[in-house]
């Protein structure tokens, strides 16, 4: 990786003459947190500050840039990861880049949700940025969902930094929120400003790099001038400051050599150099700097601005991307430079109203102009670039060209599919697209009327194309249409959204368990399909062996044939068999997971032997070792946080106990409690109105998937019951 004050000079073997803003004065950043951290209201105030907007929105008021959804505005909730570009110039004695001190920079911004049960957003989103803004409440430390994010985030490699949020709410407590990353993080997480009081009487911060106070003013904010003012360290202050400044130097030192030296030689260590140092760690993810603001006040949220500009990687300060050969394991680098073979990931496809089918992507390398040819490395399929859009929230933008570093959108593109490559044909390469988790819930789901069958049909397809945790299929036993996803909410906000964007009315049945089934021993099978009718036969004869694999590690089936028992050309008909059983289920009807599956036998008939006689012993024998293996029921359990009043709270354990939950800790702040519980996700519905009633409307709660579980023997007969009731359920 370059050295950050080398990356200060603008380098032109790296970006076209024709990019407004370079690939160094760029800054691709996502805003994730828990649940009404307040990500949505920072990122307006971001936006008001850059002067893209000159009135601030309001999450309650339904009138944010990034929550243009219908839905969003009414629920107050992000549900869909927005994506708008602003612009920021320093001023001149606080840039690091005294090359750019009176150029903007270029901040593309992707505010994501913080609703467990919209985390493909978070998921796509994390996999194309360079930078993330974590936000936590000031109050509840990290939350649940702040751990999920976190754990995104580290998965695609993503440099962070933190912001302390509502830190002028009753209860708020800097030093507690940091301590909490440390310990539920396991972050590296060093404060560079401190504030200056809290709750009623935060008026500041000391920034510890700079060595300044900063207090906000009075008045109405504008977006044409910096409404704080940078004073001297108050006395009182004074002595905290300089010990809070010598514990970041020492940790910075402990990880950077140059730091290390100089403090090892007693030398000074000037500002350029301290922020130097902070900024190269946190590129090499080995630092979280942690600020601290109020985002509703507008506090801080200028100086948050200065430190994704100094802190947070431009395209060129992190390790470029890789991707392969189709076909091949090799790896080859994408860099970033306008001038290279163009390269991108599409991350997200969305259907707008006016537009039609969009396709964001991110450019990795190269360069994309209006009328250009791009190549799908996936489909082998060239097709032609018609229009290029900048997305800012709910408007569209056309553009001439994009470059390396840019996120955009394409209209008009067929067959495509989120993860997929875009790239030049003379480039073949497969960048590594973001995974995401499998379903939880489903229900079965029909139009109100037989003519919008059809229609309904139509959009819920088009709406899978956009989300990958959402699923649907035809359950083969009784011709229901199935809908599965994350959450009762996901699952509201489909129907909804096929409501007002398709026009089609649709009832659904009660939600559903998606159940897993699994084994606990190995065991052998043997499955035969003779046909004989007159004529030609069918012959197909296979034996396996059912083994549980390792947690998590999913399906393997294994050709162990050895002599030629089953010719070759009938092993694929075998394992497709076992696939298709382990999709429908064995036990009760349930995909099966975690298992190994070895072919280690079988037997042909040189004429009737044909490939769905194999398919078809591949099914039989999988359920005939599925018998003998010890077979099992999953459920989901559900990691579950209530914050509730103290009040209420042996009323909440006592509720959470009724529904299978195991509480995993009690935490009390200040006449609130947090209770952290494992729950069944079958105990989980309609909790929001249980525990509303249980504390009169003032305790909340938040969920996320933990892992799945073996059914207790006392509920078991209950549900193999309702899954025999209810085939069109299971998923």
């Amino acid at each position: 990786m370059s050295d950050v004050v080398n990356n200060a000079a603008i380098n032109p073997a790296l970006n076209s003459p024709a990019r407004q803003f370079s690939l160094e004065r760029t800054r691709n950043i996502g805003i994730a947190a828990h649940i009404d951290a307040g990500k949505t209201t920072l990122t307006e105030r971001i936006l008001f500050y850059t002067g893209l907007i000159h009135k601030i929105g309001d999450v309650d008021d339904g009138n944010t840039v990034t929550d243009w959804m219908e839905q969003e505005r009414e629920r107050g909730i992000t549900i869909t990861s927005a994506a708008v570009t602003c612009f920021w110039t320093q001023k001149p004695e606080e840039s690091l880049y005294k090359a750019f001190e009176t150029l903007p920079h270029r901040i593309n911004i992707i505010d994501t949700p913080g609703h467990v049960d919209f985390t493909a957003e978070v998921e796509r989103s994390m996999r194309v940025l360079d930078g993330a803004v974590a936000v936590f409440c000031g109050v509840a430390g990290v939350q649940p969902q702040s751990e999920t994010v976190w754990r995104q985030a580290t998965k695609y490699k993503v440099p962070r930094i933190a912001f302390v949020n509502k830190m002028d709410r009753t209860g708020a407590n800097f030093l507690n929120a940091l301590n909490d990353m440390r310990k539920k993080l396991n972050a590296y997480a060093w404060p560079i400003m401190l504030p200056i009081g809290a709750e009623d009487y935060y008026d500041g911060v000391i920034d510890l790099v700079n060595q300044k106070a900063i207090r906000w003013g009075t008045g109405e904010a504008t977006n044409e001038g910096l409404k704080y003012d940078i004073t001297e360290i108050p006395a009182e202050l004074k002595d905290s400051a300089d010990q809070a400044r010598a514990e970041l130097i020492e940790a910075v030192s402990n990880k950077d050599d140059r730091i290390a030296e100089l403090v090892l030689d007693e030398k000074p260590i000037s500002v350029i150099e301290l922020k130097a140092a902070i900024r190269r760690l946190t590129c090499r993810i080995e630092l979280i700097p942690v600020l601290c603001g109020s985002a509703m006040r507008k506090k801080g949220v200028q100086v948050l601005i200065d430190a994704i500009i100094d802190y947070l990687p431009s395209p060129i300060d992190i390790p470029c991307a890789t991707g392969h050969v189709p076909g091949e394991e090799a790896l080859i680098e994408v860099p970033p430079n306008d001038n290279s073979k163009f390269c991108s990931l599409a991350f997200k496809l969305w259907t707008d109203t006016f537009a039609g089918k969009l396709v964001f992507f991110r450019v990795y390398s190269g360069a994309l102009k209006k009328g250009d040819n791009i190549y799908n490395p996936r489909t082998r399929r060239r097709e032609r670039v018609s229009r290029l859009l900048v997305i800012q929230g709910s408007e569209r933008k056309d553009v001439e060209a994009v470059y390396s570093g840019d996120i955009a959108a394409l209209v008009g593109l067929r067959n495509i599919t989120t993860g997929d490559t875009l790239c030049d044909e003379s480039f073949d390469v497969m960048l590594e697209p973001p995974t995401f988790p499998e379903p939880v819930i489903s229900m079965a789901i029909e139009p109100k009327t037989k003519a919008d069958r059809d229609k309904m049909s139509e959009g819920l397809q088009r709406l899978a194309e956009e989300d990958p945790t959402f699923k649907m299929y035809t359950n083969e036993e009784t011709g229901q249409l199935i809908i599965a996803g994350m959450g009762e909410l996901h699952l509201e906000i489909i129907r909804d959204r096929l409501k007002r964007e398709f026009k089609v009315e649709a009832d659904a049945g009660a939600p559903q368990i998606a159940y897993r089934e699994t084994i606990t021993k190995a065991a052998d099978g043997e499955g035969k399909f003779i046909r004989q009718s007159g004529g030609r036969g069918q012959y197909g004869h296979a034996c396996v062996k059912v083994e549980p694999n390792e947690k998590g590690k999913g399906v393997e089936v294994l050709n162990k044939i050895v002599g030629g028992t089953i010719p070759r050309e009938y092993i694929p008909a075998v394992e497709n068999g076992i696939l298709e059983a382990i999709r429908s289920g064995v036990y009760a009807g349930f995909q099966v997971i975690d298992i190994k599956v070895s072919i280690v036998d079988g037997s042909f008939h040189e004429v009737d032997s044909n490939e769905l006689a194999f398919r078809m012993a591949g099914i039989f024998a999988l359920k005939d070792a599925f018998k003998e293996a010890g077979p099992i029921l999953l459920e989901p359990i559900m990691k579950v946080e209530v914050t509730t009043p103290d009040e209420y709270q042996g009323d909440i354990l006592g509720d959470i106990n009724r529904r299978r939950g195991v509480i995993q800790g009690v935490d009390a702040k200040l006449g609130q409690t947090a209770v952290a519980a494992h729950v069944p996700l079958a105990e989980m519905f309609g909790y929001a109105t249980a525990i509303r009633s249980l504390s009169k409307g003032r305790a909340s709660y938040s969920m996320e998937p933990l892992n799945f579980a073996q059914v207790p023997n006392s509920v078991l007969n209950t549900v193999l019951d309702a899954a025999k009731k209810k085939p069109a359920a299971r998923t």
